[in-house]
């Protein structure tokens, strides 16, 4: 079975909640399909998988409320596609007439170790192949793209740990450990798993009961979850 612990960081972080429509309000902790995608930008292909299995919160929950703008509107798929056919169009955006304030509720300094299993597909090569290439790639700090924490402006960094070392929760104060669910479990409520990509055009999203027990968050399978 193939294992790996990686150690994430960053300064800033926001994993949306999608009931919050408009507004940016993260969820207290990194989502598993985050996680994911955090392994995935040091080693994706098409013939492996990676299935989070556990989330260790090093740092005590932080916030920022910050207020930023956005741009409200996308270029059309419909006018790309014409440009593309006849060989011109006009795809221009003016951010100065479609700029919008958004308020946003974010965590700051925010740290985590994501243990995950790489899996492969039936028919792919060798385990041992992929193994070796995660081991290499994430050991000499290398990604296919920039990981993020839930918005790509929020860029994290990373480290290769040894997924059996025991995280030093010593430093903390009793409020902080208390916060992380030391003494008695911390409801974190429904968290999106991740979307189920079984019919490409209408992708289903998947929520979890999500808890925080002794700065750990355990992730079941996607079998497990509620669509």
């Amino acid at each position: 079975m193939s294992r790996f612990c990686l150690e994430v960081g960053g300064n800033f972080a926001c994993f949306t909640r999608p009931e919050m429509k408009v507004e940016r309000v993260s969820y207290e902790v990194i989502t598993p399909s985050a996680a994911r995608n955090i392994f995935q930008s040091i080693l994706w292909k098409p013939q492996i998988d990676w299935r989070i299995h556990h989330i260790d919160v090093l740092k005590p929950i932080r916030w920022l409320n910050l207020r930023r703008n956005e741009v409200g509107k996308t270029i059309p798929v419909g006018s790309v596609g014409s440009a593309m056919k006849q060989g011109r169009g006009d795809l221009g955006l003016f951010i100065e007439d479609e700029r919008q304030q958004r308020a946003g509720l974010f965590l700051r300094d925010v740290a985590y170790r994501l243990h995950a299993e790489l899996l492969v597909k039936p028919g792919g090569d060798p385990p041992a192949k992929y193994h070796e290439m995660f081991l290499r790639r994430a050991g000499r700090g290398q990604c296919i793209n920039q990981p993020y924490l839930g918005c790509r402006e929020f860029s994290a960094c990373f480290r290769l740990v040894d997924p059996v070392t025991e995280v030093d929760y010593s430093q903390l104060t009793d409020t902080d450990r208390a916060q992380l669910g030391f003494g008695r479990p911390r409801d974190l409520g429904y968290m999106l798993y991740d979307l189920d990509f079984t019919d490409p055009a209408n992708p289903q999203p998947h929520f979890f009961a999500a808890s925080l027990r002794d700065g750990r968050v355990d992730v079941p399978d996607f079998k497990e979850t509620l669509a």
